[in-house]
C-alpha cells in the first residue's frame, strides 16, 4: 500500500524527544531515495508549511523491475493537508480513471487517452512510472507536488504482522480472488496477509474499485490505530522493527526536505484526524471497455486543495466523504 509513508511519520512522531530524533534516522537509513516527481508536477518550496499534497503510489514490482513486465499501480492517492498539518484527507484516485497520459520519450511511450495505472507501465515502472503518473496527475489537477513515495507490498505487509495485526470492519461479503478467502462481515483481527488481501480486492463488490478505495483507506486508519496505542509505544524494540519495515518497502522523494523536518512538522496527525474523499466520477463503458470518468465535483474538488479550502469543500459534497 502506498500509504505508510505518513503512517510512518505519525508513528515516529509518537516517540518524542530523543526517540524522535533516533527513530527519523533508522527511518531516513532505511528508504531508498529517488526523484520520483516529474519536474513539471513539482512543487517547488522551502519549509515545510501547509497545504501540503503528496503523491502515493503502490505497485507489486520494486523500482528495478524491467519496463518489460506488466506494472500498472494498484494504488493510487493524493495526500493532501491542510494549512495547520493537523489533519488529512486522502484522495483515491480510480485505477480506471480515462485521462491524457504525456509522451514519455525515455520508452518510446507517444502519449494519449488510457486508464491511468496504465501511465505507471508506460513510464517502465519504478521510478520512470512515477515521473509519468505524477506528470499526467499534475495536466489533470493542476496540482504539484511536494513529494511522492513508491511503495512495495511485502514490506507493508511485515508491518503489519510486526504491530500484531488490524482490526478491519467488513461491511459486505468479499470473497478474494487471489487466495478464494472469504471475509464475512463484521469486525475481524487482520493479519498483514489477509489485511491486504481484503484492501486489494474490488470484483463483487457493490461499488466495485471505489469500494476497494475506501478499503485500503480504512486499512491506513486501523494501522495508525494499531501503531499510536500507548503499548505500542512504550516498546522501543518493536516500534524500530515496525519503522525499518516500512521504510524497506518504500522508494521516496521527499523533494529536498529532510525527514526530520517532515516528521517534526506532522507530529500533530492522528488517526483520528483522517478523512477519505472519493474522487468524483463513475464507470461507463466506451467502446466494450470500462472507463471512469470525472463527475463534475471533481474539478471544484481540484480548485479547493489549490486554494486551502478543502474542509469547506468536504462539508459541502458529503456524499463524496469517506468517514473512516
Amino acid at each position: 500500500m502506498a500509504l505508510g509513508f505518513g503512517l510512518a511519520l505519525v508513528v515516529i512522531s509518537g516517540a518524542g524527544g530523543a526517540g524522535l530524533h533516533m527513530l527519523a534516522d533508522r527511518y531516513d537509513n532505511s528508504v531508498v531515495k529517488e526523484m520520483l516527481l516529474d519536474p513539471a508536477a513539482r512543487q517547488e518550496r522551502g519549509a515545510v508549511t501547509g497545504p501540503l499534497n503528496y503523491l502515493l503510489v503502490g505497485s507489486d514490482q520494486r523500482p528495478t523491475a524491467g519496463p518489460e513486465a506488466d506494472q500498472r499501480s494498484d494504488t493510487i492517492m493524493i495526500a493532501h493537508l491542510p494549512a495547520g498539518l493537523d489533519r488529512a484527507y486522502l484522495i483515491s484516485i480510480p485505477r480506471d480513471l480515462l485521462v491524457e497520459i504525456p509522451p514519455a520519450p525515455a520508452s518510446g511511450y507517444p502519449g494519449g487517452p488510457d486508464k491511468i495505472n496504465s501511465a505507471f507501465q508506460y513510464g517502465g515502472g519504478g521510478q520512470g512510472g512515477t515521473r509519468l503518473l505524477s506528470a499526467t496527475l499534475t495536466r489533470l489537477t493542476g496540482i504539484r507536488f511536494d513529494g511522492a513515495a513508491l511503495v512495495n507490498f511485502a514490506g507493508f505487509q511485515r508491518a503489519i504482522d510486526l504491530l500484531g495485526g488490524v482490526r478491519m470492519c467488513v461491511d459486505t461479503p468479499v470473497r478474494s480472488i487471489h487466495t478464494k478467502s472469504v471475509f464475512n462481515p463484521g469486525c475481524h483481527q487482520m493479519n498483514g496477509a489477509q489485511a491486504l488481501d481484503y484492501a486489494r480486492q474490488r470484483y463483487d463488490l457493490p461499488n466495485g474499485d471505489f469500494d476497494r478505495q475506501r478499503h485500503q483507506q480504512q486499512l491506513l486508519r486501523a494501522m495508525m490505530d494499531k501503531a499510536t496505542t500507548a503499548d505500542m509505544l512504550r516498546n522501543p524494540l518493536r516500534l524500530d522493527q515496525v519503522i525499518r519495515a516500512i521504510g524497506s518497502s518504500f522508494t521516496v522523494d521527499t523533494n529536498g526536505t529532510r525527514l526530520e523536518e517532515m516528521i517534526f512538522a506532522m507530529r500533530r496527525i492522528r488517526s483520528d484526524a483522517l478523512l477519505g474523499i472519493q474522487l468524483p466520477s463513475h464507470s461507463e463503458m466506451i467502446d466494450e471497455v470500462s472507463y471512469v470518468l470525472l463527475d463534475e465535483p471533481a474539478n471544484t474538488l481540484f480548485d479547493s486543495m489549490h486554494n486551502t479550502d478543502l474542509d469547506n469543500w468536504a462539508r459541502a459534497n458529503p456524499k463524496w466523504v469517506n468517514r473512516l
